[in-house]
């Protein structure tokens, strides 16, 4: 019994915290699920009720019901993704993050639960038909993205010019301050289907794999988050839920193109 107090007590005087986040969830009786508030249709306020829904917050209420606990949704930017996972401000970030091994060093991933390309957007009417176009331009993405890492990685020649959310980076796009925008397809599509002037170009920056975000270290959360992921692609619920916010009946009609991929497959 000394022994043990005395090892807890080593532990706490090193700085050591003995957490289970699972546990924790289970005994608050909640999921803190973080989403994005103003990506359409991944997690974005309806103009009608106020409240936030899409892809993203459907996918973390669906979450918690495999979990067997109620959903707490909280809004989440771009960069404060990570931050507020390591912060344990959220117990998990569905917020169009997608995987990179840097991240990785910083917090853990889920399966794939879609996947997607990066693209640039541009003006219809400009003269930039590919990358090697964009020498002297400049490019706008959300500050923090990964849009933002692969187009300072593969557009060098460019400025790449960081804004704080999707709608900043398109509208210095549509009034000429930056000559393109980098976003991954899903969530700057809606840009695309509601501007009368806009196409994507036809290389892809990257194909990003889109995950769950978890504490590091929280080996058992991440795990029971894989299973719910797993069992709701073998019963189609996400199948469904893509198709309700991207498939045919909806105004992007984008195809889901790959299934719940395990993390292995992209370390």
């Amino acid at each position: 019994m000394k022994r043990a107090l005395f090892a807890l007590c080593g532990l706490m005087a090193s700085g050591v915290v003995l957490a289970d986040g699972l546990q924790d969830i289970k005994d608050r009786g909640a999921l803190r699920c973080a989403t994005l508030t103003d990506s359409v249709p991944l997690g974005y306020q309806d103009p009608a009720t106020r409240e936030i829904v899409g892809l993203d917050v459907d996918l973390c209420k669906a979450l918690a019901q495999q979990l067997g606990v109620k959903v707490e949704l909280q809004g989440v930017a771009v960069s404060a993704r990570i931050p507020t996972l390591i912060s344990g401000r959220a117990d998990v970030v569905a917020a169009a993050l997608g995987y990179t091994k840097a991240r990785a060093e910083q917090i853990e991933f889920s399966s794939a639960y879609y996947q997607v390309p990066i693209k640039v957007l541009v003006k219809g009417d400009s003269n930039i038909k590919t990358f090697d176009d964009f020498t002297d331009k400049r490019i706008s993405a959300i500050k923090s993205s990964t849009p933002e890492l692969y187009a300072r990685q593969q557009i060098t020649q460019a400025k790449v010019v960081g804004f704080e959310d999707a709608p900043s980076a398109f509208l210095a796009l549509q009034q000429g301050k930056v000559q393109g925008m980098a976003m991954t397809e899903p969530a700057a599509i809606r840009f695309h289907v509601r501007s009368e002037n806009m196409h994507f170009l036809d290389q892809a920056l990257h194909y990003e794999p889109n995950c769950i975000g978890i504490k590091k270290g929280e080996l058992a959360l991440t795990a029971a988050v894989d299973k719910a992921l797993a069992d709701m692609e073998a019963s189609g619920e996400l199948q469904a839920l893509w198709d309700k916010w991207y498939g045919e009946g909806s105004e992007f009609k984008l195809a889901r193109e790959k299934k719940l991929t395990p993390l292995t497959d992209f370390q």
